[in-house]
């Protein structure tokens, strides 16, 4: 019989609880990126993580999507430990992300952009989509109609056939999410959604972040620099600053805790 891979469930797992980060711990030589980081992010919830810059936010969100493996601890996904799971295998368990800077297909299309992406969990799987190769028929109409539903759900449907490279900043934002939404994730990870936006722009997205978390059953876990727009979405937040986590929960608590106050502006 094939061997299948070993699952390591956690004995203290609470099925209400998408992410646990147990002591996580990233070095780089002699700096420490993130340093001993534990908390849990519940099942549905919109969790920001923020702090300033160089805190260490990045980094875990590349720790938590397999992009470098912890030094130290822990990160469980629904119990199971995830910490020394490649990129795609993590993809394939239900995680998915964007990232601080955008990395779409330039050349290719939108549509192209979203299909591409839902190759992980086709039958023909995604290098046929990244080297243009056909799969079934009845796969690539079927692939082909979700790609322009996520479209539409960005409200760029209508720009289905143009290359990403021709987008605004803020589409381009909208059309890195469908892609995202396109792996099919149970968790999605916001990397700064709102950067380059106007206040009118942020809070429209905003609204769409809800619609999204209700509309597919997500657990959204997002890095914001405009507090505003995360102390008004988040359901719970989590404050790094130099790699510790100095704050955690719900917004009206984190912001006005003293800690939180003196990384953002400084002691008196």
């Amino acid at each position: 019989m094939p061997q299948t891979e070993p699952v390591n469930v956690s004995p203290e797992f609470k099925s209400d609880l998408a992410l646990e980060a147990k002591g996580l711990t990233r070095r780089f030589g002699g700096l420490i990126a993130v340093n001993d980081v534990s908390f849990t992010v519940n099942k549905g919830e919109i969790f920001g993580l923020i702090g300033p810059n160089g805190a260490g936010k990045t980094t875990f969100f590349n720790l938590i999507t397999g992009l470098i493996p912890p030094s130290n601890g822990q990160m469980l996904y629904q119990g199971t430990e995830i910490s020394r799971l490649r990129p795609h295998q993590v993809a394939t368990k239900g995680i998915a992300r964007t990232f601080q800077n955008i990395r779409l297909f330039g050349n290719l299309s939108a549509l192209e952009n979203v299909m591409i992406a839902q190759h992980v969990h086709s039958r023909s799987g995604v290098f046929t989509g990244v080297l243009g190769l056909p799969p079934a028929p009845q796969e690539e109409r079927t692939i082909r109609q979700r790609g322009m539903e996520l479209l539409e759900l960005v409200g760029l449907s209508d720009r289905a056939d143009e290359p990403a490279q021709n987008f605004a900043y803020g589409n381009q934002r909208r059309l890195e999410i469908a892609r995202a939404l396109a792996l099919q994730p149970q968790v999605l990870l916001l990397d700064e959604p709102a950067a380059g936006m106007n206040p009118n722009e942020k809070h429209q997205l905003s609204d769409f972040i809800r619609q999204i978390r209700d509309q597919f059953n997500l657990t959204i876990l997002l890095i914001e620099h405009h507090v505003p727009l995360v102390m008004g979405l988040c359901d719970r937040i989590a404050v790094l600053d130099f790699g510790q986590l100095i704050a955690l929960g719900e917004p009206a608590q984190v912001r006005t805790d003293p800690a939180v106050i003196e990384a953002y502006l400084g002691a008196e």
